[in-house]
């Protein structure tokens, strides 16, 4: 589960790091065994993808993809409960999870931020994750499903994370 860290980042704003990362994120893919080589390879091209591009066009596609509107939100709690008061109460327990495990999260980012989310699992045992994973497996479907249909190469993440999940997934 070593390419969590690496979807994690990848599923991030694009900053000129991210692109400065590029050979390290593509060995740590390579030295995930746990990742099925066609995986890996799609990983890859993905990455190289990415920071082959100008680092402004990457941070427009971005925003454009994942920051405007709610529809691709990586805010997951967004996509269950809206704005409503429960999704508030979510954010609490999820907080308070991360802070049982002794994960510290930088104040600008929510909780249930995608990446923030997968950057804690890939410090949990797999067993945990597949657990976690399969809990927002709707989510992660849904992201997947609207991205494919934008035929946007960002759809390929949530492929990879639905298959961590270890069950099947209705995918919509």
């Amino acid at each position: 589960m070593r390419s969590l860290k690496v979807i994690s980042a990848l599923l991030g704003y694009p900053e000129n790091e991210l692109f400065e990362a590029r050979q390290a994120l593509i060995d740590e893919v390579q030295s995930d065994e746990g990742l099925p080589e066609a995986q890996q390879a799609q990983l890859i091209e993905f990455i190289e993808q990415l920071c082959n591009q100008e680092l402004m066009d990457a941070q427009e596609n971005y925003v454009s993809l994942f920051d405007r509107g709610r529809s691709l939100s990586l805010l997951l709690f967004e996509h269950v409960h809206g704005e409503s008061r429960d999704r508030g109460q979510a954010m609490v327990d999820l907080m308070a999870v991360y802070e049982k495990e002794g994960f510290a999260i930088d104040v600008r980012e929510l909780p249930d931020y995608l990446p923030l989310f997968l950057e804690y699992l890939s410090l949990r045992p797999e067993s945990e994750v597949q657990q976690w994973l399969a809990d927002v497996s709707h989510i992660l479907a849904l992201l997947e499903t609207r991205l494919h249909q934008r035929k946007c190469n960002y759809a390929l993440l949530f492929e990879v994370l639905l298959s961590f999940t270890g069950v099947p997934v209705e995918r919509k």
